[in-house]
């Protein structure tokens, strides 16, 4: 069966940022997309803002040769790609002068009361001053929504700053806070998984799962993040937003319906239900490292000092810890979660372990008997595989091989996946919520986290030394290891 793509409603939508890396990276390439399947209806517009003075034609010239370096060979998208550039305008604003500002109000009420969706692809410390320019225009009214990328804050306070100063100009109804991992194919399938199929749901408990494995795993470096990074780190990056809500999708309990509270107000449990790490246990429970020089795709790279040019930072490029949800259904279950630079590939996934057999009828020369697992991979290659054993097919005896029951989306339906940003921007327009972070929960996000910072600058410890297209310190291998549990690896 074919997906439908229905389109959505008209609607004016303002990056500010919009010569940014995120918005000529993903967000415009996603948008191409959508229109190329015809999901946004032609009299839509979007607009580019940014400080830098151009004209509508040089922002759609530069849109155009990002866009169309990007195509490749795709010839439905370059037919597609000029009426395209005819939606996008451009304005030169600084959020932090009011030059300009009356002037773009104008435009915007010119088009009438339609869908505005205003997203802030900036540095997190103009979201107060371009909020603040939004309502004193009267921008922020009707159907107007705001996207906030992450991060929301370096911690519980900042992010309390930020979060108050928006919604001081927009109504929590009216605010999307974006975690692009919860807009991939495979998360929401989690969803279908466990809530549309018997077969999971009566074994996602501690009687049945023994631990569970979230790996976000990145090959690159600082790329062009240097000034950001360094200031932030991989916990702050990473965990609290990106496998925190993996950790949620995996550890929920079913919403009442598939509606945007209901499956957030889950979520918001989880988060609250986390046992807190602290300064008596973060020695033991988390690792923090940081990469050298090495070795990643066949060609040397240099270390995260030597690439961020300053010989004395302590920010963690790799973090593993082991949290554990203390409530009825994960009680004694042991979540692993790991995240890094330089590492050897570029993965995102989500391991399921399911206990042992309680006892095995079979001869030991028929080999080990091995735990079932689910694995769901997210990127590169979004996909389900289901770990079991089998018998070796073949005469000469009895041998069991633990081989996995593979479903790759792309081969399973044969279309284009839509990126995570091509979905999240559509439920933006429609209003649907779902997969975006309520306040509440980004609060309580920061209220696990921040007892890691404090003990970390506690222990006063630099982060430990891995070599780059390595998997991490070996401490992060002995994080699991003392437990008698390995990290997954997938060698089929």
């Amino acid at each position: 069966m074919t997906a439908q793509t229905v389109p959505v409603d008209p609607f004016d939508l303002v990056i500010f940022g919009g010569t940014g890396d995120l918005a000529l990276r993903k967000l415009l390439p996603g948008l191409l997309h959508r229109y190329a399947d015809g999901q946004i209806p032609e009299d839509s517009s979007i607009i580019g803002v940014a400080r830098d003075k151009q004209s509508d034609e040089d922002y759609r010239r530069k849109v155009g040769e990002t866009l169309l370096r990007g195509i490749g060979d795709n010839e439905a998208l370059k037919e597609k790609l000029p009426a395209f550039l005819q939606k996008l305008g451009y304005h030169a604003l600084d959020a932090t002068r009011d030059d300009g500002w009356e002037q773009f109000a104008e435009q915007l009420k010119a088009q009438g009361d339609r869908i505005r969706v205003f997203y802030l692809s900036t540095s997190p410390n103009l979201f107060v001053a371009i909020c603040d320019k939004l309502r004193a225009h009267g921008l922020n009214g009707g159907q107007a929504r705001v996207v906030i990328e992450k991060p929301i804050g370096r911690d519980s306070a900042s992010a309390a700053v930020i979060n108050d100063a928006v919604g001081s100009a927009f109504a929590e109804s009216q605010i999307f806070r974006i975690d692009h991992y919860l807009g991939k194919e495979t998360v929401q399938n989690l969803l279908a998984l466990r809530f549309a199929n018997i077969l999971f749901e009566p074994l996602w408990n501690a009687n049945h799962i023994d631990h569970v494995q979230i790996t976000v795993a990145e090959t690159v470096g600082l790329e062009k993040r240097a000034t950001y990074y360094d200031t932030s780190g991989a916990l702050r990056d990473m965990v609290q937003n990106h496998l925190l809500q993996l950790l949620c999708m995996v550890a929920m309990e079913p919403p009442a319906a598939l509606q945007a509270d209901a499956v957030r107000d889950e979520k918001l449990k989880v988060l609250r239900s986390l046992r807190p790490i602290t300064a008596d246990d973060a020695a033991q429970l988390t690792v923090r490292g940081q990469y050298r020089a090495g070795a990643s795709a066949g060609c040397a790279v240099p270390g995260y000092l030597d690439e961020l040019g300053r010989p004395d930072s302590r920010t963690e490029t790799f973090v593993a810890l082991k949290a554990e949800v203390d409530n009825w259904r994960w009680a004694g279950v042991p979540f692993y979660l790991r995240t890094g630079k330089r590492l050897p590939e570029r993965v995102s996934e989500i391991v399921i372990a399911f206990k042992q057999i309680p006892h095995s009828i079979f001869e030991h020369s028929a080999g080990p008997v091995m735990g079932n697992k689910l694995v769901l991979r997210l990127q590169p290659d979004e996909g389900v595989k289901l770990w079991l054993m089998i018998k070796d097919p073949g005469p000469g005896g009895l041998r069991l091989q633990h081989v996995p029951l593979d479903m790759s989306f792309a081969e399973a339906f044969g279309v284009h996946q839509p990126e995570a940003y091509e979905r999240l921007l559509m439920d933006v327009v429609r209003g649907n919520p779902t997969l975006f972070m309520r306040r509440d929960e980004v609060e309580a996000a920061w209220k696990w986290i921040d007892p890691i910072l404090a003990a970390w600058e506690n222990l006063r410890e630099t982060p430990k030394p891995y070599t780059a297209g390595s998997w991490g310190p070996s401490a992060a291998v002995a994080l699991v290891e003392r437990d008698g549990r390995t990290w997954h690896e997938d060698t089929v």
